[in-house]
This record gives C-alpha cells, sequence and structure tokens, in this order.
C-alpha cells in the first residue's frame, strides 16, 4: 500500500494523520465525528474550546459540506479560495459543532491551494479537519523533518510531500460587519482586508 493509500485508508477509518498543505504539514481526521477531532485536539495538546479548520477539496466540495454559506459569505470563499488563507463564517445551523470551539455559530474553512499527491489526497477524501502538525505552541513544520516526536507516535500515518512554504495560512474572521485579521500569515493582513472588501464590493 502506498503512502498516499495508506493516509487516505487512515482518515476513512477515523485516524488521525499527517498531510501536506499550500503552507505547512497539517495534522487532519475525518471532519464528520467528534471523536477523531476530539483525540486529535488532545495529541497537539490544545483545548476542545479552540477551533480547529474543516478544510475541503474545493469551495464547490465546501459548499455542499455548509450549504448556509450563501451571500457574503460565499462571495468571500470564492474571491480567497483556493489560497493561504482561513476564513471564519457564520454557521446559523451550528454545522460540524465539534470544529467551531467556544463558537459554535462560527466555523473556520480553508480551501487550500493542491498540487501533486496533496491534491490527490483531497480528491480522495473530499475534506478533513485539519490544524498545523505540531504540539500546541510550537514552530509550525515546514518538512516531515520538523514533526515533534509525539506527533509522530500519534499518527497512523505521514504523507511526505517535502518542504512547504512554512508559513501558515492567514485567519480572517467575517462574522461581522468588519472583516478582521486574527492572525497574519502567509498573505499580509493588509492584502487580506483590501481582497476582501473588493470582493464584497466595500
Amino acid at each position: 500500500m502506498s503512502a498516499l493509500e495508506k493516509t487516505v485508508a487512515a482518515v476513512s477509518a477515523g485516524e488521525l494523520v499527517v498531510i501536506p498543505t499550500d503552507t505547512v504539514y497539517g495534522l487532519a481526521c475525518t471532519p464528520y465525528g467528534e471523536e477523531p477531532v476530539r483525540r486529535l485536539s488532545e495529541l497537539k495538546g490544545r483545548s476542545p474550546e479552540q477551533p480547529i479548520a474543516l478544510v475541503a477539496a474545493s469551495v464547490d466540495r465546501l459548499l455542499e459540506l455548509v450549504p448556509e454559506l450563501r451571500g457574503r459569505s460565499a462571495a468571500a470563499a470564492r474571491a480567497l479560495l483556493p489560497g493561504p488563507y482561513t476564513l471564519v463564517l457564520p454557521n446559523p445551523a451550528r454545522r460540524f459543532r465539534w470544529l467551531a470551539g467556544a463558537r459554535p455559530q462560527t466555523l473556520g474553512v480553508r480551501v487550500p491551494t493542491l498540487a501533486g499527491v496533496t491534491a490527490t489526497f483531497f480528491e480522495r477524501v473530499g475534506a478533513v479537519a485539519a490544524t498545523s502538525a505540531n504540539l500546541h505552541g510550537g514552530a509550525d513544520p515546514r518538512s516531515v523533518d520538523d514533526l515533534p516526536e509525539e506527533i509522530r507516535e500519534g499518527v497512523a500515518a505521514i504523507l511526505d510531500a517535502g518542504e512547504l512554504p512554512g508559513t501558515p495560512s492567514t485567519v480572517v474572521d467575517l462574522t461581522e460587519d468588519e472583516p478582521v485579521v486574527l492572525r497574519e500569515g502567509a498573505v499580509s493582513a493588509r492584502e487580506t482586508l483590501a481582497r476582501v472588501r473588493e470582493a464584497l464590493g466595500e
């Protein structure tokens, strides 16, 4: 069984895996159940009150999973994604509530720019719950060599795509009238807000 097949099978079985994205290596699991997501938070050493992103293979797939993302939310998603952004969007139906942490009325979503083995992985699984494959507060892993030993030992599979850019996604909260950058990452806050406002016609 190839590393790709092993990783896809592990996600389907509810196990934890490490996958490459367009930014850093991610610690991931199926987004469809609370128990794997709880184990993901425990392995990373973070509180279940902290949110975890829903990472989808495409914007269309994302909108299938969260059909309430219409209007302003859908416009922002289509303008910024795929790309190195995590968007915090309104989640009125409280879907994937186990990903939302302390704010169940919101949901963080990502659609990476996909290529190579990463693209094939996402084509196969459709979506995952994912966060950086580091211990809470640790450095973001640019390569498999950067993975903490605890993460390596706690996952069922690691998908290696070589060295990645190493800067995490920029997180922007779009749940209020005024967009707010919560974390400046791969794209500057200034450029992010300009793109959001252009997309929303503001």
